[in-house]
């Protein structure tokens, strides 16, 4: 029997509409929207390459508008969780780990990206260092479930997150805003953000944005007293733009970030540490506490650069992406998370160098038929220093081992995708594309070269879609498709054999409803049924810190997703989702599992995990957001707040390290003045201070985690100009 998920067109309660992106005013024209609509506006999305309707896409997307982020306290990607049905924002070390509707990576090597693409103005973020995105100015976020992987393709196998920000404007504009809060814990939280936008001629437009984020340390370090905890962001983001004419435009874009603190703060998960066995150990006692022989540390620095054409030539537009990125990461934790040093990770530099560049041929005439066809080459050059330290007892002396691994990474892919109206209001589409990837990896162990030549591995894949659209009426239609997704095999950067993994695979049924029943009430409903095998998996070393990288055999992932807005007047809105998932592997027979020891630590060994659970992978979500408005004075004041509950999320193959079911809150008052170019507000984030755990590790010294931030209480201010 086929149970279903609950997914509707997240967005905001009443989204504005969105001008489309470069090279993307060619959406498709027929059936335009009721002229009935009063409260619902129409939001532009391109999650087809091109912009069209959020209403009229066959795929299950949510498009959600900085409106959205600033009032559900949103700050990175990451807290997309909260507002996005099937969607799990997770994290290991210092990366961004999506998961959507079960399906993602928990690699933390360069070189293996996430099954889950991470896009910002449409360059693919080829490094899981790179996807961490602070949202400093955006226009929207687009969120594609479901595999995408023909016109986006590469690691797009559970679906993409795709970042749009907003071009440079003609006009001088521009807005600051800051937050600036207190943790529960006592300790502060800022938040300041600034923009600037003008011509510079009458072709010539400039933008330049900025943020300035930070958290003071406010875990408790039992050890050396004090506290840790805490982080420092500052992203620097500028573009230049071209624009002789309406058929012509050329965007240049640079980009500045460095993050750094002592945020990968672990500590034992029930108390499970073989640190605790020896005399002297102090364990923590209750949630944001340190105990750790070394002060974590982590830093991540990256400028990019990005160049963007479209030419319109009349009924055929070109469109061209190349891009360049340089990431480099430093990062130090304590492998056992107790004050014993029995374990450390130190990787004093990770760094990636990408290339990309992507050419699009797209129809731009309005017509019965419209496609999109495109080439696209990816290059990265990854290296790492580690240093892994590690002794069964503290009278030993330490065992180090170092390990220098390269790694290349090509990929070229040819695709094409096609919409056609076979008859009035029926639209069948069809796509392929091509992939061939190599990779190339060695790796230096304690100064000698393990391999006498380079390993080296290539993998071809088609990967193709098929969908049809029926137009009920203007407000409604129902679709069905069925893709396919691939992710190439990848090497261990932290391994010491020249193997390989075997490319993982999905094939996706997905069906839906997308209806604007009323002027006011908005539904989308999506159910969907993968068959998902070769799962790429990432568990803890048993030999000590570090990673092993392995294939799981087979999974089944079924659910649905309900999206709803309702907006019975413009002073009153609510938006919600409620989503299931049914995520379990149907076959992995030797999976690597950690037993916990009577004295602390885990026994490692292999188990069946077949009919278990997927880690981050929680069974039921569901999310709420009312906003209402009301005159007040010269201005508006509007109540906000939003409430998500997750069922149980697991972190193991066994599903024995888990986070219980858990409710987090965000609230938020605001006053705008008549013309909006003021607003003050007071808001809270994790209002009941839930106790959330963000990541648990399981690992032969124990088992350690992270929790969430815990309750802040702020105001904020936004001028516009």
């Amino acid at each position: 029997m086929l149970t279903f998920l609950l997914s509707v067109g997240t967005t905001s309660a009443v989204a504005q509409e969105l001008q489309p992106p470069v090279g993307d005013d060619n959406a498709t024209r027929s059936n335009p929207p009721s002229a009935q609509r009063e409260t619902l506006d129409e939001i532009v999305v391109t999650a087809t390459r091109r912009a069209e309707r959020l209403q009229n896409v066959p795929v299950a997307v949510t498009a959600v508008t900085p409106d959205t982020l600033d009032r559900t306290s949103v700050a990175d990607v990451r807290g997309l969780t909260q507002i996005v049905p099937g969607f799990f924002g997770g994290r290991a070390a210092g990366v961004f780990l999506p998961v959507i509707r079960g399906v993602g990576s928990n690699s933390i090597s360069v070189g293996d990206e996430s099954n889950i693409a991470t896009y910002v103005d449409g360059v693919y973020q080829g490094d899981p260092f790179s996807t961490w995105t602070d949202l400093v100015k955006v226009e929207r976020i687009e969120v594609l479930r479901g595999p995408q992987g023909t016109i986006f393709g590469r690691n797009a196998t559970g679906g993409l997150i795709n970042v749009i920000t907003p071009d440079p404007s003609f006009n001088l504009e521009g807005s600051l805003s800051g937050r600036v809060a207190m943790l529960d814990t006592g300790d502060g939280d800022y938040n300041f953000r600034g923009y600037l936008t003008g011509g510079l001629t009458d072709t010539i437009a400039a933008d330049i944005s900025g943020i300035y984020r930070k958290s003071d340390d406010f875990v408790d370090d039992l050890v050396r007293g004090g506290k840790a905890g805490g982080y420092r962001v500052i992203d620097v983001r500028s573009k230049l733009m071209f624009k002789p004419n309406d058929d012509a435009k050329i965007v240049l874009t640079g980009e500045i970030f460095d993050r750094r603190g002592s945020e990968n703060v672990y500590q034992p998960y029930e108390n499970n540490t073989s640190g605790r066995a020896f005399p002297g150990a102090i364990l923590p006692t209750k949630p944001w506490q340190l105990s750790a022989d070394l002060r974590p540390l982590l830093r991540i620095r990256r400028h990019n650069f990005a160049l963007q054409t479209s030419f319109d030539f009349g009924g055929v537009s070109l469109e061209t992406t190349g891009a360049y990125a340089n990431n480099k990461t430093h990062q130090e934790t304590d492998s056992d998370s107790s004050n014993i040093l029995l374990a450390t990770f130190v990787a004093p530099n990770i760094q990636s160098k990408i290339f990309s560049q992507e050419v699009r041929l797209l129809s731009s005439a309005p017509g019965p038929l419209q496609w999109i066809a495109g080439v696209y080459y990816f290059h990265l050059d990854g290296d790492a220093h580690f240093i892994l330290n590690s002794r069964t007892d503290p009278s030993l002396p330490l065992t180090v081992r170092t390990f220098n691994p390269k790694l290349q990474t090509k990929s070229y892919a040819g695709f094409g995708e096609a919409t056609y109206e076979v008859v009035p209001n029926l639209f069948v589409t069809a796509g392929i594309r091509y992939t061939h990837e190599k990779r190339q990896f060695d790796q230096v162990f304690n100064g000698v070269s393990l391999f006498p030549d380079t390993a080296k591995k290539s993998f071809d894949r088609v990967t193709y879609k098929g969908a049809a659209r029926y137009n009920i009426n203007n407000d409604a239609n129902i679709y069905v498709s069925y893709s396919t997704g691939f992710k190439s095999g990848v090497f261990n950067m932290v391994g010491a054999a020249p193997v390989a993994t075997d490319p993982e695979k999905i094939k996706a049924l997905e069906g839906g409803v997308k209806a604007d029943l009323t002027s006011f009430l908005r539904t989308n409903l999506a159910l969907y049924h993968y068959k998902y095998s070769n799962l790429q998996v990432t568990a803890r070393d048993p030999s000590g810190p570090g990673y092993i990288l392995q294939n799981a055999a087979t999974a089944t992932i079924y659910g649905g997703e309900l999206e709803v807005t309702l907006a019975p007047s413009r002073q009153f809105q609510v938006r919600g989702s409620v989503a299931y998932n049914h995520a379990e592997y149907d076959q992995f027979l030797q999976a690597q599992v950690f037993i916990p020891r009577p004295t602390g630590g885990n026994i490692v060994t292999q188990a069946d995990a077949s009919g278990k659970q997927l880690p981050r992978a929680p069974r039921w979500t569901f999310n709420i957001g009312p906003s209402y408005e009301v005159p007040l004075g010269s201005g508006t004041l509007n109540l906000n707040a939003s409430l998500y509950h997750s069922s149980t999320v697991y972190f193991d193959f066994l599903n024995t390290a888990k986070q219980d079911d858990y409710n987090l809150i965000n609230t938020e008052i605001g006053w705008t003045t008549a013309d909006e170019r003021l607003r003050f507000t007071i808001w809270t984030s994790n209002l009941t201070n839930a106790k959330v755990i963000q990541e648990i590790r399981p690992g032969a010294l124990g088992s350690d985690l992270r929790y969430e931030l815990p309750r802040r209480i702020g105001i904020g201010a936004t001028f516009n100009f």
